[in-house]
């Protein structure tokens, strides 16, 4: 299952975000692909050790952490530092899968992969985010500011980009639950029980749909 989530970014953040990039180093991807992807990896990548990175990163993690929405579905216990990509006419990204464990010296499990998308679609022509997930290839090229949330198990591609550059904030991060269906049952039992409250607030039926989805968290987390 994978989760669209609109506005994740203001305008006003966008724009800032769009300003600060200019100044941001971009290397080619290739320099930190495995040698599972280095040969379908045709991308610019931001530099990690930049210090123009420091305030795009702390921009685009406030918002993750802000949107009720993607804290529901995703029930996150850690973020990895944001980084950017760029994919200028003719680049691409051939399918893949990220791994397992990011974080470097300060290892985490990725469970969930999100792509922040900060160029307006009309800009740039192809790039789409496929994904496959739920049996099924999904092609994903959302408003600038907005951002997909995915299964990081999912193989996925980025199609050539045509005309124009696309550039993306890229992030991961290790749920407190661990398990797909798991976390997809969750959000589901937090998306009826807002419902109940709106529409049979306070009754017992009401309570216990809280009841079970807490419980069940309580099952299912990891700490």
């Amino acid at each position: 299952m994978l989760l669209t989530v609109p506005d994740v970014l203001t305008k006003e953040e966008l724009a800032q975000l769009r300003g600060l990039l200019k100044d941001v180093k971009f290397d080619d991807g290739k320099a930190t692909a495995g040698p599972a992807v280095r040969d379908v990896k045709h991308n610019l990548q931001s530099v990690a050790n930049d210090k123009a990175m420091e305030e795009p990163r702390r921009i685009v993690s406030a918002a993750l952490l802000r949107s009720e929405l993607l804290g529901q579905y995703a029930l996150p216990r850690r973020f990895l530092p944001p980084m950017f990509n760029r994919y200028d006419s003719g680049m691409e990204y051939g399918g893949h899968v990220d791994n397992a464990i990011m974080g470097g010296g300060d290892p985490m499990r990725a469970d969930l992969s999100i792509t922040v998308f900060l160029t307006d679609p009309a800009d740039y022509d192809g790039g789409e985010l496929v994904i496959n997930s739920d049996g099924a290839a999904q092609g994903v090229k959302l408003a600038a500011g907005a951002a997909v949330v995915y299964p990081s198990t999912s193989i996925h591609k980025v199609n050539k980009v045509t005309r124009g550059s696309r550039v993306c904030g890229v992030t991961w991060l290790q749920s407190f639950v661990r398990d797909e269906s798991q976390r997809d049952m969750l959000f589901e039992l937090m998306q009826l029980a807002r419902w109940s409250r709106q529409v049979a607030a306070g009754t017992p039926e009401a309570m216990k749909i809280s009841k079970i989805r807490t419980n069940l968290m309580r099952l299912w987390a990891e700490v």
